[in-house]
């Protein structure tokens, strides 16, 4: 078992309080998925209910406008849970695209087979219920962020998740992500590098 699987598994036993030992029908529902560098993990119109644990690499979900401009809606890197929430939550197709900005490998279970075994196994019901709260959760947290932060407060906080995400994604797509420009996020990074040199004391 890979580093990231304990990863998971350790995450798994802290939200449902089970043995990594009473994992097994869990787990042998899951597999491994790789992706290249551009590949879609999920494009628009599928109907398939996947729910993936990324152990590597960052996936970026965004849709394409009738003018073919892209909007990002999200970044979701190591550690994170990946999932279209239209076909999970609402059982649509999906709306947006998921696609792999870097390598990645995933960790993936059927959604629709997760509620079998969540019949079988009642223990494992927290799970459910951390899934979609995470889900309603990031979503708020979006909204939230661009009401009550500025655009620089939006990006430094992105910094702080994941520090080095600007040198693993393009700056359109955390510019897109924020809703500004990528000449906005060039001032801001200025704004904040001045910032810094004069808290240094430079």
């Amino acid at each position: 078992m890979s580093v990231s699987i304990n990863v998971l598994e350790t995450l798994l036993q802290e939200l449902s309080g089970i043995l990594p030992g009473n994992m097994a029908p869990l787990f042998a529902m899951t597999t491994q998925v790789k992706l290249e560098e551009g590949e879609a993990y999920i494009r628009e119109g599928d109907k398939s209910r996947k729910l993936a644990f990324i152990e590597k690499g960052i996936l970026r979900a965004y849709s394409v406008k009738p003018n073919g401009d892209e909007a990002t809606l999200f970044l979701r890197w190591e550690g994170h849970f990946i999932a279209s929430h239209d076909t999970i939550i609402h059982h649509l197709p999906a709306r947006f695209i998921y696609r792999a900005l870097e390598p990645s490998r995933l960790v993936e279970i059927n959604y629709d087979k997760l509620e079998e075994i969540l019949r079988l196994h009642p223990e494992f019901e927290p799970l459910r219920n951390y899934f979609l709260l995470k889900m309603l959760a990031d979503a708020l947290e979006g909204i939230e962020g661009f009401v009550l932060l500025s655009p620089e407060e939006r990006y430094q906080k992105i910094i702080e998740s994941k520090w080095d995400i600007v040198n693993r994604v393009p700056d359109k797509y955390i510019a897109s992500m924020m809703g500004i420009t990528p000449v906005s996020l060039s001032r801001i990074r200025k704004r904040l590098h001045i910032k810094g040199k004069k808290a240094d004391g430079n």
